[in-house]
């Protein structure tokens, strides 16, 4: 099974507000990088929509170690969504997404650590500034 690293980031101007995330794959020595935008949405669904990108990239199972900044993120693949998912999803904001990264997770065999944000981290440095270059991508478009 390859070992996959999935480095993830996800921010709003304003929350709500323009979103952005950003995501680095590593396998072996190859690195992917992928980031986006979307209008009106929160912090919290653009830090899912990171790890859905990165996880929906991948062809086959893997194992994948998901690097993130966000406990919200972290705690929620590692402590809350087995429960979430007994409970029949009830009362669980951004259920899709999480619904989402449940189907995903059954494809591979994740395991999730958290990363100082903005700290010495090479690939959530790098998360961070494509995060920003996506955001000022879509301020230039509204001009």
């Amino acid at each position: 099974m390859k070992q996959i690293r999935l480095t993830t980031d996800g921010a709003c101007i304003g929350n709500p507000g323009p979103g952005v995330w950003a995501c680095v794959l590593r396998y072996k020595n190859q690195a992917r990088e992928m980031s986006g935008a979307e209008p009106g949405t929160t912090n919290n669904k653009m830090e899912l929509l990171a790890v859905i990108k990165g996880l929906r990239t991948l062809k086959e199972p893997c194992s994948v170690l998901i690097r993130t900044d966000s406990r919200y993120v972290r705690d929620g693949i590692m402590k809350w969504i087995h429960k979430w998912e007994s409970e029949t999803w009830i009362r669980i904001k951004n259920r899709q997404l999480w619904q989402e990264i449940e189907r995903l997770q059954r494809m591979h065999r994740v395991s999730c650590e958290w990363v100082k944000g903005h700290a010495n981290d090479v690939d959530n440095k790098r998360c961070h500034l494509l995060a920003h270059a996506a955001a000022r991508s879509v301020n230039d478009k509204r001009l």
